[in-house]
């Protein structure tokens, strides 16, 4: 499919109802990718609860296969898979966050993570799910070791934002972490060797052409050489990184601004993921839906990206969180404030 030709259209396949309030976010589980397992999905929301979503195999249907509750006692902001598609992490309002694993089927609450202050609003696994990161209004970062036994030890609070932090996200290859804030900022923790103390050696910031507003979410390409950010200031942030330098162990290289997507957007951006081969989704309060990829031309000033799809009214309300399928190519899951999560096949008009 040659995306820039046009013809295209975000096809609505199913609307999923179930949840009672808003549905905050989407995590598609990584095992999923294999060819003979079912494509699976866990949905959170101010209902308190997590659903998890699986498709049948026949009917290419999907429907809520489990409801994980009476662990959270307010809305759940946040989950994610570990790399290995057995263990969910899910982070709440209530201060905690859970670790469920699927047994037989049954998912259980095998452990809770407290420390916090107040709401823990997003969590992420490392590449080799060793580690999980949870941040919170409380302005902080934690990092925690994934111990035998379902035990998680708490290696290190990581301090510097100066307000609510919204999202924290993983490198996909590496074990670098970004947290993006109500500070306007996305800073980036490291530490030089594997035993060593995480720093923040870089904050993407206003000064360093970053958002003018709260950064809410960020997704990084397939190779991990580039990073999409988005912002209440209703711009998408293209940044690149030389990551061949930090992989071959010859330190730190830092992010830098490529360009900056304006004028498309004309409320908050909630949510932003970069797929597989390239299309930047986006999710915003003005209840549509917008898929962005790299131009072919304007490369003599570096590279551009160009719209490629917009769809006006996606959902009855604010977007919150879309999420492309990491094994269909062309499968995308969105959620919003309506209460319901729609899954959409990017198709070439006949």
């Amino acid at each position: 499919m040659d995306l820039l030709d046009g013809n295209l259209e975000l096809k609505e396949v199913q609307k999923l109802q179930g949840h009672t309030d808003r549905v905050w976010s989407l995590a598609w589980n990584p095992a999923t990718t294999a060819t003979d397992v079912p494509a699976v999905f866990a949905s959170c929301s101010g209902d308190k609860t997590v659903r998890i979503w699986e498709q049948s195999p026949s009917t290419r249907s999907w429907d809520c296969k489990a409801v994980l509750e009476e662990t959270h006692t307010r809305t759940v902001r946040s989950c994610a898979w570990s790399p290995s598609g057995k263990l969910l992490a899910t982070a709440s309002f209530d201060a905690t966050t859970a670790i469920w694993e699927n047994v037989g089927g049954d998912f259980e609450c095998v452990s809770t993570l407290e420390g916090h202050e107040n709401e823990v609003k997003s969590l992420c696994w490392n590449a080799s799910g060793s580690l999980l990161a949870t941040c919170g209004r409380d302005k902080t970062v934690w990092i925690w070791e994934v111990m035998p036994g379902n035990e998680f030890e708490c290696l290190q609070v990581l301090q510097g934002h100066t307000q609510d932090v919204k999202m924290v996200q993983w490198h996909p290859t590496m074990d670098i972490l970004f947290s993006c804030s109500y500070d306007n900022t996305v800073k980036v923790w490291w530490s030089e060797d594997a035993d060593g103390d995480w720093s923040c050696v870089q904050t993407l910031g206003e000064s360093s052409n970053g958002h003018s507003s709260t950064v809410w979410s960020l997704s990084f390409n397939a190779k991990g050489d580039k990073l999409v950010t988005c912002s209440d200031d209703l711009t998408l942030k293209i940044w690149e990184a030389d990551i061949i330098r930090m992989q071959s162990g010859d330190g730190y290289a830092p992010w830098n601004h490529l360009c900056t997507l304006s004028g498309y957007h004309d409320r908050t951006v909630f949510s932003v993921h970069w797929s597989r081969d390239g299309i930047i989704a986006s999710g915003a309060a003005d209840d549509a839906i917008r898929l962005f990829v790299e131009s072919k031309d304007g490369l003599m000033n570096g590279p551009s990206y160009q719209l490629l799809f917009k769809k006006e009214k996606a959902h009855d309300m604010d977007i919150n969180s879309v999420q492309w399928c990491p094994g269909e190519k062309h499968l995308l899951a969105s959620a919003s404030d309506d209460g319901t999560i729609k899954l959409w096949e990017l198709a070439t008009l006949p």
